[in-house]
C-alpha cells in the first residue's frame, strides 16, 4: 500500500476498551444565511435538508407541549410528570384541652344568689312588721332575768274588719276600748324546754296608777305599755319581747297554713263564738279556730278556755314549722306575709326573733297556768284570785330559769 507523502499518518490501533466513550461529534452543516443571496432566473434554491420523520403521539394533558428534537440531536428524555407544589407543613396545634366543669364555683354562685334573695325577703318582711312601744323603761323596773321571756297577747281588736267579716267571725257588736282575750307568758329556758303560762284575763292584780282590777283592764287603760308593766310587777319576770294579734289576724294565719288539726273529747256548741263542733279529730278553719280559743261554754269556763288556747297554740306552731309548710313556697309566703301584716311587736323586735320563738316552741314544752285560790265578786265583777304563796314560788322558778316544781303545775282537766 502506497503512502501519500503529504498525508498524516493514521492513528495507532487501540483496543475497544481504550477507545473513547464519546464518539467525535459529527460535523453540522453550515447554517443557511438569514438573507440568502438572490438567485438568478432559472436557478433553483439550494436544498436545505429535510426535517426528521416524526411519529404521531396521542395528546396527553399531563405532558406539556414539547418541540421535536433538533436535527442532528437525539430526542431528550421525557420530562418527569408535573407534581403539585408541596405546601409547607402547618405547625402542629396543641391537643384541645377538655374544659373542666367548675362545680364548686357554680355551687358557690348559686349559694350566693340564695343568700342574697333570703336577705332581701327577710328585710322586706321585717320592714313590714307593725311596731308599737310596748317595752318602755319605767322607774323601779325589774332587771333582766335569765332566759328569754315573751308576752303574747290576743286582743279583741276588730280593726280592719268589714261588717261582713265581723259577722263571719262572730265578733259581736261590742265597741269601746280594746281588751285582751288571751295573755300568755312564754319562757324559753337556756337549759331546758320552753314553758307556756296562761294568765287568766280576769286575774285580780294591781295596775300601776289605777289600783286593783282585772289584768286585761290594764290593756284598755294604757295599751301594751301598761299591760307589760302590770305583768312584770305581778310576776317578777322581766319581759324581753312582745307580740299582739287581733281577731282577723289570728283567723288569717290559721287559714294560711291550711287549717289546724284538733281532737275534741266533748262537743262544743257556742252561738256567741260562732261554733258548733262535734267530738273527734277534725281540721279547724280560721273561723272555727277563733271560736274554739274564745269560747267559754264549758264546765270550767275561763280555765277551760285557757287550756284550749295552749293546746291550739302548740298545734298551730307545730303546723307552721312542719315540712309541709316550709317546703311549700306558696304556703310559706302566705304564712309569712299574713303574720307581718297582722302582728304587732315591740319597736326592738324583728322577724328573726319571731322565727326563734316559733322554732323553740315547735317541739315539746311545759304548758300550765297560774296557781289560783278561787273566784270573788267585787266592784270589778267576777274576778280570779291567785294563790300568792304558790304563785310566788311558781314565778320565782321562771325568773331564775329553774324547772317549775311539779306540784306547782296546774292544768285544768280536759
Amino acid at each position: 500500500m502506497r503512502k501519500n507523502p503529504g498525508s498524516a499518518p493514521p492513528p495507532p490501533q487501540q483496543a475497544w476498551s481504550q477507545a473513547p466513550h464519546n464518539p467525535p461529534p459529527r460535523p453540522y452543516p453550515a447554517p443557511a444565511p438569514r438573507n440568502p443571496a438572490p438567485q438568478g432566473p432559472g436557478q433553483r434554491p439550494a436544498p436545505q435538508g429535510h426535517a426528521p420523520t416524526q411519529t404521531p403521539q396521542p395528546y396527553r394533558e399531563d405532558q406539556p407541549y414539547r418541540q421535536g428534537p433538533r436535527r442532528g440531536h437525539s430526542a431528550p428524555p421525557p420530562a418527569p410528570p408535573r407534581q403539585a407544589p408541596k405546601r409547607a407543613p402547618e405547625p402542629s396545634r396543641p391537643p384541645k384541652m377538655r374544659r373542666k366543669r367548675h362545680w364548686g364555683r357554680r355551687f358557690g354562685l348559686m349559694f350566693l344568689v340564695l343568700v342574697l334573695a333570703l336577705a332581701g325577703v327577710t328585710f322586706y318582711l321585717d320592714s313590714s312588721l307593725n311596731r308599737v312601744d310596748a317595752l318602755s323603761d319605767y322607774e323601779g323596773r325589774i332587771g333582766d332575768t335569765p332566759g328569754t321571756n315573751w308576752l303574747l297577747v290576743g286582743s279583741d281588736s276588730r280593726t280592719g274588719l268589714t261588717p261582713e267579716q265581723e259577722a263571719e267571725l262572730a265578733t259581736g257588736g261590742e265597741t269601746g276600748p280594746d281588751r285582751t282575750d288571751t295573755i300568755i307568758l312564754v319562757h324559753i329556758s337556756n337549759s331546758g324546754e320552753p314553758t307556756m303560762v296562761s294568765i287568766p284575763r280576769d286575774s285580780y292584780v294591781s295596775i300601776p296608777g289605777y289600783g286593783q282590777d282585772k289584768v286585761n283592764a290594764s290593756f284598755a287603760l294604757g295599751g301594751p305599755q301598761l299591760l307589760t308593766q302590770t305583768v312584770e310587777e305581778a310576776t317578777g319576770v322581766h319581759i324581753d319581747h312582745y307580740a299582739e294579734i287581733g281577731f282577723g289576724g289570728f283567723a288569717g294565719i290559721v287559714d294560711s297554713v291550711g287549717g289546724v288539726d284538733m281532737c275534741l273529747e266533748q262537743p262544743m256548741v257556742d252561738p256567741l263564738a260562732g261554733i258548733d263542733l262535734q267530738p273527734g279529730c277534725q281540721e279547724l278553719s280560721g273561723t272555727q279556730a277563733l271560736g274554739f280559743v274564745r269560747s267559754r261554754a264549758t264546765a270550767l269556763a275561763d280555765l277551760d278556755r285557757m287550756d284550749n288556747q295552749r293546746k291550739f297554740m302548740s298545734a298551730l306552731l307545730s303546723k307552721a314549722t312542719s315540712p309541709t309548710t316550709w317546703l311549700n313556697p306558696f304556703r310559706l309566703w302566705s304564712l309569712a306575709s299574713d303574720t307581718v301584716e297582722t302582728l304587732q311587736v315591740d319597736n326592738s323586735d324583728h322577724i328573726w326573733h319571731l322565727g326563734r320563738l316559733a322554732w323553740a316552741m315547735r317541739g315539746g314544752m311545759t304548758t300550765t297556768t297560774i296557781p289560783v285560790s278561787g273566784f270573788e265578786d267585787n266592784g270589778s265583777g267576777n274576778v280570779l284570785l291567785w294563790d300568792h304563796d304558790r304563785a310566788s314560788q311558781f314565778f320565782g322558778a321562771i325568773a331564775n330559769d329553774d324547772p317549775i316544781p311539779p306540784d306547782l303545775l296546774t292544768t285544768p282537766p280536759g
